[in-house]
């Protein structure tokens, strides 16, 4: 996943070699302070960062109820039940993903694409997961064959859930999730190459931007203090983007299929996009 780039900075030495290491010395003793100063400031978070911890630990243990409600449809052979609640689980999972991501190779088994794969070097057989399930439903409309993947993919999500008790939550876990979230709306989801066979990427759009306005949300108090502008814009921003995927909602609870957009319509939800990005990796200034 991209990483936010820290903050670092470069010491040039000139001079005499005593005044190069007094220069050193003076640099280092800033870093340090510096260092201490986020650290002290970080530790003023404890209450942003428990808050998210319980909201993706919420997030999680539903995916886990959603996805053995959609793998039992999945065995049952039913197709059209399996398709209903395909996207829906899926949310839950999107919404947390900045947490899902911190444990390397289970993230992949449970939503890797078969394109992620194959760039990869791996064969299909290597292939697990929803987008696996997601292909049985809507290219070959069968779930026959595919009860070991719909075990395995439950199995994958009940791991990660329990594992969820051993991360550790930081302010740039949710900083950097924050604009991971809203970068795989920009690459992937806006392109419409995530949910390739079933064209539900707007539940998944919906849900990435959903877990980046939670993390903005915990942390606003804290930035009304620093930056009341920021805010603004923010809060701005995000119900732009929220006006204009709920043109899109089909009166459901659910989204109309990614094929029904326009190129025009696309263009706007990138506009969109592209405005909450900068601002958003702003709300770094919670731990400056």
């Amino acid at each position: 996943m991209k990483k936010l780039v820290g903050f670092a900075s470069m010491v040039v030495l000139s001079g005499s070699l005593l005044a190069g290491c007094g220069d050193e010395a003076s640099s280092t003793k800033k870093e340090d302070t510096k260092a201490s100063e986020q650290t002290q400031q970080a530790a003023t978070l404890d209450s942003e960062v428990a808050a998210y911890k319980d909201f993706a630990t919420e997030q999680l243990d539903q995916f886990v109820l959603e996805t053995e409600a959609f793998v039992e449809a999945v065995k049952a052979g039913d197709v059209e039940k399996a398709k209903e609640l395909y996207a829906p689980a899926r949310m839950y999972f999107e919404r947390s993903e900045p947490i899902a991501e911190s444990f390397g190779d289970l993230d992949p088994r449970i939503d890797a694409r078969l394109a992620d794969i194959q760039d990869e070097g791996k064969g299909e057989e290597e292939w697990s997961g929803y987008h696996k399930l997601e292909y049985a439903l809507w290219e070959e409309g069968t779930t026959e064959g595919y009860e070991e993947t719909a075990d395995q993919l439950l199995k994958d999500v009940k791991e990660l859930r329990a594992k969820v008790e051993t991360v550790e939550v930081t302010p740039d876990l949710m900083i950097t999730g924050a604009v991971d979230l809203l970068n795989e709306v920009s690459t992937s989801k806006i392109s419409g190459e995530e949910e390739i066979y079933s064209h539900t990427d707007l539940y998944d759009f919906k849900a990435n931007v959903e877990g980046a306005e939670k993390i903005f949300a915990i942390f606003k108090d804290e930035l009304e203090k620093k930056d009341k502008d920021l805010v603004s814009t923010l809060e701005k921003n995000f119900a732009t983007l929220d006006e204009l995927l709920a043109k899109y909602e089909d009166g459901n609870g659910g989204y109309v299929s990614y094929e029904k957009l326009t190129s025009e319509d696309t263009k706007a939800l990138s506009r969109a996009v592209d405005n909450l990005g900068e601002p958003l990796s702003q709300i770094a200034i919670v731990v400056e």
